[in-house]
């Protein structure tokens, strides 16, 4: 007869796991993926190193989901200011600056998220997850264009370089040196009049 794990084990296995990943996250948001070694993930989770590489083979395994539920987080944001009833370019002014005053508030986090040197594999994931940033603004800027509030384009590339431009522009700002930080709302207003800009719209007084 096949083993069979029984309810209790397999809530436990699932609380380790969970555990472990908040562990992790709550490392990079204090210091980067650099502050998250294994070693620190299992004394911060109370397990062993060993229980980590039972749940994830690698250690970029580990940091790929903690990107992808914190990817999540962003997109149900980003999506229900999507989903408003208003005019496209407040939206999208919206959503930027939405984006980018949670940045500002958890710099490192940010900074692993954008920028910090990765595994290829934790960077694939990075690539996939700014394309559904970009699917967001496509989202939005289609509905511009179709209110006739923006001009007609090429909705894949505006949105691209959208994204592009505010994660860029936030790469100074959270980066560990701190180089072009200033003044948050500043920071919030000037990205998102480029992006206004960029997308053929004014920007807000």
């Amino acid at each position: 007869m096949a083993y069979k794990r029984s309810e209790l084990m397999e809530k436990r296995l699932a609380g380790n796991r969970e555990a472990i990943l908040a562990a992790a996250r709550r490392l990079v948001a204090a210091g980067g993926y650099r502050n998250a070694p294994v070693t620190a993930v299992a004394a911060e989770a109370g397990v062993s190193t060993g229980l980590i590489y039972r749940h994830f083979p690698s250690k970029a395994e580990l940091f790929v989901e903690v990107l992808t539920a914190a990817v999540e987080h962003e997109l149900e944001i980003l999506s229900a200011i999507a989903g408003q009833a208003r005019p496209a370019p407040q939206r999208l002014h919206a959503a930027v600056a939405s984006f980018v005053r949670r940045a500002m508030a958890g710099p490192w986090l940010a900074y692993a998220f954008i920028a910090e040197p990765v595994d290829p594999e934790v960077e694939a994931e990075r690539i996939r997850c700014r394309r559904l940033f970009g699917d967001v603004f496509k989202r939005i800027l289609a509905d511009g264009v179709h209110a006739g509030e923006l001009p007609p384009q090429d909705l894949d590339v505006s949105a691209a370089c959208i994204v592009g431009a505010f994660t860029e522009a936030l790469v100074g700002p959270v980066a560990p040196s701190r180089d072009g930080l200033r003044d948050g709302e500043h920071l919030v207003d000037a990205i998102g009049a480029l992006c206004l800009r960029a997308a053929g719209a004014a920007a807000p007084r």
